[in-house]
């Protein structure tokens, strides 16, 4: 296999046991280069931990991780992995320019700085004090300092947590910028919306194994039914229609999944005239998630 058939990320039967608990349980995954890939799975599903393996801030018990073909400790130690972490250590005390400047010294191969920042949008934050920046403005540094090293992959953990919707939607002309250079990107987030409409590649974790695998749609696909959103009748009496297999009240109303929504609409319109703001959708990526996590325990 030659250096640019790599793939970007390998892990090969990785386990990570803390104690009687498993963190993540016998894990295959292979990433190429240049695929943006979206981590999902509940609190405790195990996707910290693993990002935290492929950075090689700790060793799995059991399997083999590479990044690039290397060690984890070694891809981090030669600038080929990159990290933006929801909490990740910034000097409140330091102006962002001289934070960066500061980090920029410590890599081997560093982009130069005024790249980085037109790259994470940071140009206008570059003489701020780190401590009086918002949620977002961190977030905006923390992607800039994931950049400095000029990395082939970039973890990014619930990057667009406090950003603004204008924000967020520029942050990801950013990524896809940085995607098509041929840079991998892995992500963890619990926007659903924007992994859907982001990755090309979503990978579902629950109790630490991988329950799904593969484009977005294609998980939708894989749940079947349509889900109905009625105002007007109750709870109980839409999950009684025929074709419904369960239904919930919601903020707007009766939230109902559907194995006939066929027969659920006409028993609707039958038996409940007054019923309004009736609509019938397909799964969506957070309905098929939901549906595949159930029951699980946290």
């Amino acid at each position: 296999m030659t250096a640019d058939q790599i793939p970007a990320v390998q892990v090969h039967g990785v386990t990570k046991r803390f104690g009687e608990i498993t963190a993540v349980d016998d894990v295959h995954l292979e990433v190429p280069a240049g695929q943006v890939l979206a981590l999902l799975g509940r609190n405790g599903a195990g996707k910290s931990t693993l990002m935290e393996m492929l950075l090689g801030i700790t060793r799995p018990g059991a399997g083999e991780i590479r990044v690039g073909g290397l060690a984890p400790q070694e891809a981090s130690s030669r600038g080929l992995i990159g990290a933006m972490l929801q909490n990740g250590a910034l000097l409140p005390e330091e102006t962002v320019r001289s934070m960066l400047r500061l980090l920029h010294s410590l890599h081997a191969r560093p982009l130069p700085l005024e790249e980085v920042a037109e790259r994470a949008d940071v140009a206008d934050l570059m003489s701020r004090r780190i401590g009086k920046l918002s949620g977002g403005q961190m977030q905006r540094v923390r992607f800039a300092v994931a950049l400095l090293g000029d990395p082939d992959v970039i973890l990014l953990d619930e990057p667009t947590v406090g950003m603004d919707v204008e924000t967020r939607r520029d942050f990801w002309v950013r990524i896809r910028h940085v995607a098509r250079a041929g840079r991998t990107i892995v992500l963890a987030t619990h926007y659903l919306q924007e992994a859907e409409t982001e990755a090309e590649r979503v990978v579902v974790l629950d109790r630490g194994r991988i329950i799904a695998d593969g484009p977005g749609a294609e998980i939708t696909r894989s749940i079947s039914g349509r889900t109905l959103r009625v105002v007007g009748p109750s709870p109980a009496e839409v999950a009684a229609l025929p074709g419904v297999s369960e239904a919930v009240a919601d903020a707007e109303g009766v939230l109902a999944r559907c194995t006939d929504s066929d027969a659920a609409l006409r028993a609707l319109l039958r038996e409940h005239p007054q019923a309004r703001g009736i609509e019938i959708s397909p799964p969506s990526l957070e309905d098929a998630f939901l549906r595949l996590t159930e029951g699980a325990v946290r």
